[in-house]
């Protein structure tokens, strides 16, 4: 028996993760060529715009907890994309992008770009700008 998705109107939670996963799946067929998935591409792109950083930091600047982080972590390290090193003390580790992880970077930029693109041109630019700003608002106010 196939059933409709919950209408949105029954629970904002629901309607949110809906929508997430929907865009998940979307960014996911457009990094699919470099071997990226959508949780992944984000870790990859703040290692290059901010350097090593320890696994709490990273976790906090995605907003993800760190079991959550590992896991998609974990092949980015496999495939030596990803380096971890120790970090300022025994407790901490510290990521870094590895000159592979800033290749598949570089490669996977434009892909991500054309998802942009894509999500506002179905979307519309306006909307989707307001659909980050509140979500962005969210983040603040939880």
């Amino acid at each position: 028996m196939i059933t409709k998705p919950m209408p949105a109107t029954v629970c904002t939670c629901l309607a949110v993760r809906q929508g997430a996963r929907q865009l998940t799946q979307f960014y996911d067929r457009h990094l699919a060529p470099v071997g990226l998935r959508a949780t992944q591409y984000p870790i990859l792109a703040r290692l290059h715009r901010d350097g090593p950083m320890s696994i709490n930091a990273l976790a906090a600047c995605l907003v993800v907890d760190r079991t959550t982080l590992g896991r998609a972590l974990r092949p980015l390290e496999r495939d030596g994309l990803v380096a971890m090193a120790a970090g300022r003390d025994a407790r901490t580790r510290q990521l870094s992008l590895t000159p592979a992880g800033a290749e598949r970077f570089a490669v996977a930029l434009p892909l991500w770009q054309g998802a942009q693109a894509a999500f506002e041109r179905g979307y519309g630019t306006a909307e989707a700008l307001a659909l980050r700003a509140a979500m962005a608002r969210v983040v603040e106010t939880i």
